[in-house]
């Protein structure tokens, strides 16, 4: 699966819970998030670095500044809430086909070592399904 095509189907299946999905497509979906999070991060950035000396002018640069900010924090929690769903949805699918339960999603509450868990949970290889025995015949009628 390539970046694109992962990208495309989380935002596919974003509140999707049931089914699988590959490493590759939780992997590139988590890059492209934390690559969008990493520039609305920048802009944040970019724009705090001239809010002191805008601060000390107290003039028309600091309206312009703090505006600024307040844009670049308005765009991260607005890129956080529109990934939130369809994040969990792709770590659950992702959990199911590393043959864990769902309900490991929530190793994530428990500080550093909950995060680890889950990281490397996250790592394991695809389980592959047992196959399906066919259903037991009739038993012949008498």
């Amino acid at each position: 699966m390539t970046f694109f095509d992962s990208i495309t189907t989380v935002f596919r299946k974003f509140a999707e819970f049931g089914g699988r999905a590959t490493r590759p497509e939780f992997w590139w979906f988590t890059l492209f998030s934390a690559l969008v999070a990493g520039a609305l991060g920048s802009l944040n950035l970019t724009s705090t670095t001239g809010t002191f000396d805008a601060f000390r002018m107290m003039g028309e640069q600091a309206t312009a500044t703090t505006t600024t900010f307040y844009l670049g924090s308005s765009l991260a929690a607005v890129w956080s809430f529109v990934v939130l769903l369809p994040s969990l949805a792709v770590t659950v699918r992702r959990l199911r086909d590393a043959g864990h339960k769902w309900a490991e999603i929530f190793w994530i509450l428990l500080p550093i070592a909950g995060v680890i868990i889950l990281i490397v949970r996250l790592c394991d290889p695809t389980v592959q399904l047992a196959p399906q025995a066919p259903a037991p015949a009739a038993p012949p009628a008498p």
